[in-house]
């Protein structure tokens, strides 16, 4: 064994060792400050948009600036906690017509892939589960902006938006063919843990 296949291995094992791992990042959404917010919107009757939202939730995301591709998302939302601005409508939602909350306290989407493009956009690709049904869903992110707060911390920010039918998740309620389908608004703050 000559003198390069001594020192090249311990060359390179002393780089691996030196330079930080390449690990991505992982950040809490900031729901705790009312930093994050999970919103939908369907048409009404085809004469207007209804906006709500859903006042309680929690997820988190990891993201590799040198790997976007690795990226992934986790959100958990309370069924119950839903939010029209009108209390007999959000009745009606939490009712079995809608959400059935009593049956399905929880709704859920974890991302299976993630497909970055130019500009801080891309595609996360993931399953989301809602009325205990599990569909493929796709949704349009955009990076905000990341950087350092005035606390010391760090944080990313990403806005995405997504559509589904109501009827693939079983909600069959007849609103007429304008309002089949809703469309998800998530605006999401992450602090880095």
């Amino acid at each position: 064994m000559n003198f390069k296949q001594v020192v090249a291995p311990l060359f390179l094992a002393g780089g691996l060792l030196a330079s930080p791992l390449l690990i991505a990042d992982d950040y809490a959404f900031d729901v705790e400050n009312k930093h994050s917010f999970v919103q939908f919107r369907v048409q009404h009757l085809g004469y207007s948009w209804l906006y709500g939202r859903f006042n309680e939730f929690d997820g988190n995301f990891s993201f590799d600036e040198a790997s976007p591709d690795k990226a992934a998302v986790n959100v958990t939302i309370k069924t119950a906690s839903v939010d029209s601005n009108h209390a007999e409508r959000d009745k009606h939602l939490r009712s079995e017509d809608f959400l059935d909350v009593d049956k399905f306290p929880e709704a859920t989407f974890k991302s299976t892939a993630y497909k970055p493009a130019e500009n801080g956009k891309g595609v996360i690709e993931g399953e989301l589960t809602l009325r205990g049904v599990t569909k493929p869903v796709s949704i349009e992110v955009e990076q905000i902006g990341t950087g350092e707060d005035p606390w010391g911390g760090y944080r990313r920010g990403f806005e995405g938006r997504a559509q589904f039918k109501m009827a693939d998740f079983g909600i069959t309620k007849d609103l007429g063919p304008a309002s089949q389908v809703v469309e998800m608004i998530l605006s999401v703050e992450g602090i880095k843990q």
